[in-house]
């Protein structure tokens, strides 16, 4: 890591779907706040430029540096000089914007090689080797996010349902889905018809990693997304990869709310290991929101360098 571009006022920020974590940095000393998770279907900039617009009439002091790692953030909003722009009345003299699987991987593992899954409502695993770096998945829930909360709530409706039908034995789950919907023929429109339905699936992740002790249903969809952020991090490591050092060290982080379950968490690093034999799986160092914090600080000729916007006023 080099020394930071700038003084003052740094303001990073972890901006996901359920809440956006800030953290602003002064004099050595920094305050973490939250805010209401980003609206990925719409523009992502205005939204962050609302919160530093909040963070900035907190402080009453400018915001010299802000550093962002964004979820859902695609070519046209990674765009660090249009939310500098954006930024202009608030003191900004540098923003470095990144998708949250550079600002996952700095938090977890910081400049080391290897690969960082981070499974929460969604899923990303990014994998970073000597010059190269691969995206697997974060492909949103409609295309993609295997093994994420969303993913196993939605596997676990549908096997509620199928229980339901007489299509499958009976599970727990049937009954965790009548709590929320006492008509449960109903769930469907109800759920189709809300707009918050993707937090609202994810949420019955909890329940399946709940009865994965007890219920067959449970424990096989959670075995199931075990393998499958298995195979995120097994692709990453092998996009990445020297063809001519198979024998290296290869560093893995796996984050988010997904790995709290010790059945998933366990079989994934089973699998991961069977796969990878030379692979070695470590808590991490730290959060998305300390990966955004770093982004000022990576070093040039860093592989991550060129997936980081960065945009700065001529001094």
């Amino acid at each position: 890591m080099s020394a930071p571009t700038a003084t003052g006022i740094r303001l990073a920020v972890d901006a996901g779907q359920t809440a956006t974590k800030v953290r602003v940095e002064r004099d050595g000393d920094g305050v973490d706040r939250l805010y209401p998770g980003v609206r990925t279907h719409e523009p992502l900039l205005p939204q962050l430029a609302q919160i530093a617009q909040a963070l900035h009439e907190e402080v009453d002091a400018p915001l010299d540096v802000v550093s962002l790692g964004v979820s859902g953030l695609t070519a046209p909003d990674a765009d660090a000089a249009h939310l500098l722009a954006m930024l202009g009345a608030l003191g900004t003299r540098q923003v470095l914007l990144a998708h949250d699987s550079v600002t996952s991987f700095l938090g977890s593992l910081g400049d080391r090689r290897g690969a960082v899954i981070a499974a929460g409502t969604g899923v990303v695993t990014l994998g970073v080797g000597a010059t190269r770096v691969t995206r697997v998945d974060g492909w949103g829930h409609i295309m993609g996010d295997a093994g994420s909360a969303y993913w196993i709530g939605r596997e676990a409706l549908e096997a509620a349902m199928r229980a339901y039908d007489g299509r499958e034995g009976p599970t727990a789950l049937t009954d965790v889905v009548r709590e929320r919907w006492p008509n449960i023929e109903d769930a469907y429109i109800d759920l189709q018809s809300d707009p918050d339905r993707v937090r609202v699936v994810a949420s019955f992740a909890e329940a399946v990693t709940g009865l994965a002790g007890t219920d067959a249903a449970a424990a096989q969809i959670s075995l199931r997304a075990a393998r499958e952020l298995s195979r995120s991090v097994i692709a990453a490591l092998d996009n990445v990869s020297d063809p001519f050092q198979p024998d290296a060290d290869e560093y893995v982080s796996a984050v988010g709310g997904v790995f709290r379950s010790d059945q998933i968490r366990t079989r994934f690093e089973e699998l991961t290991g069977e796969a990878r034999p030379h692979v070695h799986i470590e808590d991490a160092r730290g959060t998305g929101l300390d990966g955004a914090a770093l982004l000022p600080l990576l070093a040039n000729g860093h592989p991550l360098q060129s997936h980081i916007s960065v945009a700065a006023l001529d001094s």
